[in-house]
């Protein structure tokens, strides 16, 4: 018995951690903050953006994930409307799997391919944000609330990319990174 009375202390503590399905910020800016922080495939698809975007320097630092951000707001607007798309769990695990090859690979891309390459995948991500909106939500926060996310999780990425670089072993501790994100990337694959 006195084994097990600190661990219940301590979950005492924790009372949010006993919402199953959310934790009741209804529908608006906090609701879409949550969407791209807490979906694994979302938060490493948009770290692995920071990442590349960093490792290509100059104005891919901002160009790339700005095109990520514009491009997610129209798949959003597409998944708020009922557009429907193709495959987009699928389109998103593979964002998660080819990002990750980008950060192996290390390839200086051309911004504008680049740009491409992660728009592509951006419309996924957005569309998946647009449509899971919840029922009650306020458009205009739910979609600020998803922006700053994204955009917060790319200076993450970006910041770890810029202090990487400053080590002599950090261009390989990335492609490790980038290793793992494809691991991750083909679990979320066939799952």
């Amino acid at each position: 018995m006195k084994k097990i009375i600190p661990p219940l202390t301590i979950g005492l503590l924790f009372p949010s951690l006993a919402y199953a399905h959310g934790t009741g910020y209804g529908g608006g800016f906090m609701a879409g903050l949550n969407h791209p922080v807490l979906g694994l495939d979302h938060l490493l698809a948009m770290i692995s953006v920071g990442i590349l975007s960093a490792q290509m320097g100059g104005r891919a630092i901002w160009s790339v994930p700005a095109t990520f951000v514009f491009v997610m707001l129209i798949g959003a607007i597409m998944g708020m409307r009922g557009i429907q798309l193709v495959s987009v769990e699928h389109g998103i695990a593979f964002s998660v799997l080819a990002l990750g090859f980008a950060l192996v690979a290390e390839k200086k891309l051309s911004p504008i391919l680049a740009m491409t390459f992660v728009g592509f995948f951006a419309i996924f991500h957005g569309h998946a944000h647009g449509s899971e909106m919840p029922y009650l939500a306020k458009p205009v926060l739910y979609a600020s609330g998803f922006v700053v996310g994204t955009a917060g999780i790319h200076i993450a990425g970006v910041l770890i990319g810029v202090f990487a670089k400053k080590f002599n072993n950090g261009a390989q501790f990335l492609r490790y990174v980038g290793a793992g994100i494809v691991g991750i990337g083909f679990h979320l694959i066939i799952m």
